[in-house]
């Protein structure tokens, strides 16, 4: 988040205009691990005062982290590289049409699908037009690729779909006939529009193969007492990561897919799968989230990266909070996962180092060039 005045750009679908829900332990106030964070992180309102723009940099030496991956609809000051990287948010872009239907399922998409039409005609309107195209080919000629490749421009290296609190993750192919004459309805039917929300995913996807940018993936039981926690199922994926023409994008399913964490090791054979397990590792207790590190690492640990899901949740736990629990957390059970490993007579004590710094540095440096 930026330290200068109020910041509602951290996010594209802020988790405060939901309806309260069960929190996990963890996430309240009165949490051992939040009171413990905040006596690690004192005073940090007088200190984003005095250090202004420096101020985003200094709670990552905090949480000991180098580089952070800022998922933000834009960046800004103290929000730049080479400590912070860009991943903008392009679920928009998949509902185009009238989606007060959609809206009308719950208080939580009423209130998600608002901001979703916003930050469409924003996309628009930076594209240099009035209003949305009437014709697909025009939609995706003019405003789509026009908005990633600006992405690109502006110093994106992936994309982030939250498209699991909108929709569930199962995008099959579509038909680009099909795609068109469903746009060019004024309110289809709920089954045609998931059609064309399918091809926009598709198309958005393997533009962003082309441009050399990940596409970013919510993979799990997500905040909200409506979230559909089964159509956050990775599984769900498989058809897209089969698909011959994605097989130049890579996909990084974020969150390590949880509670689906045994469905989500499997698809890590295929070459352009990848997971992180932030928001896991500020939920979870260290040993817990251990036995499931151990088993990706015993699978394919060129493809599980640390993360930290550190977000502004509450007052006592803000993104500063909750970025070094989970950063701590993530640390210590990749630790318990690796002298497990060792003591199994697994690996070396020189390879569990190796893979330490894979998951928390290396494999992230490779996926993303940097």
């Amino acid at each position: 988040m930026l330290a200068g005045p109020p910041d509602r750009e951290f996010d594209a679908l802020p988790v405060d205009n939901m309806e309260p829900q069960s929190d996990p332990l963890n996430l309240r106030p009165n949490a051992p691990v939040v009171q413990e964070a905040a006596r690690h992180l004192p005073n940090k309102r007088s200190l984003m005062q005095t250090m202004g723009e420096k101020y985003p940099a200094w709670v990552l030496d905090q949480m000991g982290i180098e580089v952070m991956l800022a998922n933000r609809v834009a960046m800004g000051g103290g929000v730049q590289p080479p400590r912070f990287h860009w991943v903008p948010y392009v679920d928009a872009l998949l509902f185009p049409l009238d989606n007060t239907r959609l809206a009308a399922q719950n208080s939580d998409r009423k209130a998600f699908f608002t901001l979703e039409d916003r930050l469409r005609q924003r996309y628009i309107t930076d594209a240099g037009l009035p209003a949305r195209p009437a014709a697909l080919a025009d939609y995706l000629r003019q405003v789509v690729t026009p908005t990633l490749e600006a992405h690109k421009r502006g110093g994106a290296i992936a994309e982030k779909f939250e498209a699991a609190y909108l929709r569930s993750l199962q995008f099959d192919k579509a038909d680009a006939a099909a795609a068109a004459r469903i746009y060019a309805q004024a309110k289809p039917s709920e089954g045609d529009y998931k059609v064309l929300q399918d091809y926009l995913f598709r198309y958005i996807a393997a533009e962003c193969g082309r441009l050399g940018m990940a596409v970013h993936l919510h993979t799990m039981a997500g905040s909200g007492s409506y979230f559909d926690v089964a159509g956050a199922n990775p599984l769900l994926l498989e058809p897209v990561l089969d698909d011959p023409a994605l097989r130049k994008t890579n996909f990084v399913m974020i969150h390590g897919g949880w509670p689906f964490t045994r469905e989500i090791t499997a698809l890590l054979q295929k070459p352009n799968a990848y997971l992180d397990f932030s928001a896991q590792d500020l939920l979870l207790p260290a040993a817990t989230l251990a036995v499931t590190i151990r088993e990706w690492l015993e699978w394919v640990p060129e493809k599980v990266l640390f993360g930290t899901d550190a977000y502004p949740y509450s007052d006592q736990l803000g993104w500063e909070e909750s970025g070094w629990i989970a950063a701590r957390t993530g640390r210590q059970a990749l630790t318990i996962a690796l002298t497990a490993m060792i003591r199994d007579g697994e690996i070396t004590r020189a390879r569990a180092s190796e893979l330490a710094r894979m998951v928390l540095r290396e494999n992230a440096r490779r996926l993303y060039g940097l």
